[in-house]
């Protein structure tokens, strides 16, 4: 008899949604505290904060903070976007209905225009754009001077994450010193800066995949479609469930199939995967992670998968 799959394991376990205990709404609360005094803190500190928000998850989980932080209609930075012209439709259309609905400010950066002005340049016509969004994003930060750019990144997604401080230095080239980190004591947080340097935010640093999902649920935060499980035509390439498109063809002798799937992490098209999933709320996606022992980039994007310190190498380089 052969053995039972993960996925048919997790199709019995998908029953009843999650119950909101006391105890977890006491730690949605106290991260949700955590994550609001952080905005108000950059609020205060810096003169020209921006906000990263590409319409996933994390970006809207940390949207709904800011909303509680100032008010709706009120956050007191625009909204940034570095965008590949390789993303998903569902997530820039649902980020633009956002920042819409929420009358905020929204600066979108094309790779697509760095390429036009020769400061990327690709190996090749297929080469994600991934990485160079770096470039795109400190010449965003050149032009409008930011001094403090809020993102949604978590410790739990990566070892360069993990050992990231909450406010994280970058020098005058954009660039992470991990070993020269400034400490974060009694959540004091040195926030001085020299000509050119700037900070990259975490406020929601300190929270787990499951975290944010609880807290979606729990605040009923809207997502794009592709978080769901729905049906879509893909092929296992290295360990990987990869999305058949335009942008990522079969190659030879591989045969794509159809499958229920969502998206953990929403990315650039050429490296974001799928995973096997059923889940079709909130609630139960908490349930999958319970059962995943497997990172959400671990277990979904392609750009992490070429080294082991690739994402410490591209942080270093400027990466968000």
């Amino acid at each position: 008899m052969n053995a039972r799959t993960q996925f048919e394991q997790q199709a019995d376990v998908l029953h009843p949604p999650v119950a909101h205990t006391p105890l977890a709404d006491a730690q949605l609360d106290a991260l949700e505290e955590e994550a609001i005094f952080i905005l108000r803190e950059v609020a205060a500190a810096f003169e020209r904060p921006t906000l990263l928000f590409s319409g996933g998850k994390d970006s809207l989980v940390l949207l709904k903070c800011a909303e509680k932080a100032f008010g709706a209609g009120r956050i007191p930075y625009p909204l940034l976007m570095i965008d590949t012209g390789h993303n998903f439709h569902e997530v820039t259309d649902f980020r633009d209905l956002r920042a819409k609905e929420l009358g905020a400010e929204l600066i979108v950066r094309s790779v697509e225009d760095s390429m036009a002005r020769g400061t990327v340049r690709l190996a090749h016509p297929g080469e994600s754009r991934n990485v160079h969004q770096s470039v795109t994003l400190l010449e965003a930060i050149d032009e409008f001077r930011f001094d403090a750019l809020i993102g949604g990144a978590r410790r739990d997604e990566e070892k360069a994450r993990a050992k990231e401080r909450i406010f994280s230095h970058r020098d005058s080239f954009g660039q992470w010193q991990p070993k020269a980190q400034r400490p974060e004591l009694w959540t004091l947080f040195n926030t001085r800066l020299q000509s050119g340097e700037h900070f990259r935010v975490f406020p929601i640093s300190n929270w787990t995949e499951r975290d944010v999902w609880q807290y979606i649920a729990r605040e009923n935060i809207a997502l794009p479609s592709l978080y769901y499980s729905h049906e879509r035509t893909v092929v296992e390439r290295r360990g990987l469930l990869v999305p058949v498109t335009e942008l990522t063809p079969l190659k030879d002798g591989e045969v794509a199939e159809r499958r229920q799937v969502r998206f953990r992490t929403v990315g650039d098209i050429t490296c974001t995967c799928p995973v096997e999933s059923l889940a079709s709320t909130p609630d139960e996606i908490v349930v999958e992670t319970l059962l995943s022992d497997v990172s959400e980039r671990g277990a979904t994007r392609m750009d992490d998968k070429t080294s082991e310190a690739s994402m410490e190498k591209r942080k270093k380089d400027g990466y968000f």
